[in-house]
């Protein structure tokens, strides 16, 4: 077996409470996976904070900051979108998760029903699926149909080149995760009562459409892939390292260091 040459700030990793507590998690002894735990729980907790800086900039700037989190069922959109939220002041950020639309809402431009939820000067707005919806999961589900497709496909990226060029900056997020890990996180959510209720018929069905997800998701990406507003792929199997690398992506792309 071989020896792991700790260095002094190791040492006082793996001294600190949250290197303690990782060590006695585990029963037995693995000094190199509490240091990556501990070093991870370190480089989230600066990323975080600096999440608050970069909020006080679009307080202070009267700045308007759209962020779409996309990607299959159980792609940990939602965990994401709650560790980036975690530590920063609820009152100048919504998340936006709409329900099926309403009579009157089918009626309107499609578009309407988001504008309606598009961020103030001074705020973020986080959508948890979005406009895009129709790009993959409508089509795939028979939820719209085939002109109603193609309109959309047509009008999306003029849409966002409007909403850019109204000074609001638009981050698109897709989750990307294997077939194998789909499936094992569904047997998860089944096997906890508490989580049992996020499994729609619509999550059901995404196993069996896999493919055809995959047909529309490709579509999406070379259409709606532009130049002012680019889509950013996130590595989703690993929770922890999404969560990163999302967080990482957001911090890089806004300009709030000026």
């Amino acid at each position: 077996m071989s020896k792991i040459e700790l260095t002094d700030e190791d040492v006082e990793l793996l001294n600190t409470k949250a290197g303690l507590m990782s060590l006695l998690r585990r029963k037995k002894t693995n000094l190199k996976k509490s240091l990556e735990e501990v070093k991870y729980a370190n480089s989230f907790k600066e990323r975080q904070e600096e999440l608050i800086r970069l909020q006080k900039w679009v307080i202070e700037n009267d700045k308007k900051i759209v962020i779409l989190f996309e990607g299959r069922d159980a792609a940990g959109k939602g965990g994401a979108i709650r560790r980036v939220t975690e530590h920063i002041n609820p009152r100048h950020f919504r998340i936006v998760a709409l329900n099926i639309p309403t009579e009157d809402e089918r009626k309107q431009w499609f578009f309407q029903r988001y504008i309606n939820k598009l961020p103030k000067p001074g705020e973020m707005v986080l959508f948890d699926r979005s406009w895009y919806n129709r790009a993959v999961v409508e089509p795939v589900n028979g939820f719209c149909t085939d002109k109603e497709y193609k309109i959309f496909m047509g009008q999306v990226n003029e849409f966002e080149k409007m909403l850019v060029e109204s000074d609001t900056y638009l981050i698109k997020l897709y989750f990307s995760i294997t077939k194998e890990e789909q499936g094992k996180r569904f047997e998860e959510i089944r096997k906890n009562p508490s989580k049992r209720w996020k499994l729609t018929e619509v999550d059901e069905n995404s196993r069996r459409l896999w493919d055809e997800y995959t047909t529309y998701k490709k579509t999406m990406f070379e259409k709606t892939n532009t130049e002012h507003a680019p889509w950013k792929i996130i590595d989703a199997n690993n929770k922890p390292k999404a969560r990163l690398e999302v967080i990482n992506y957001i911090l890089d792309t806004i300009p709030y260091k000026q």
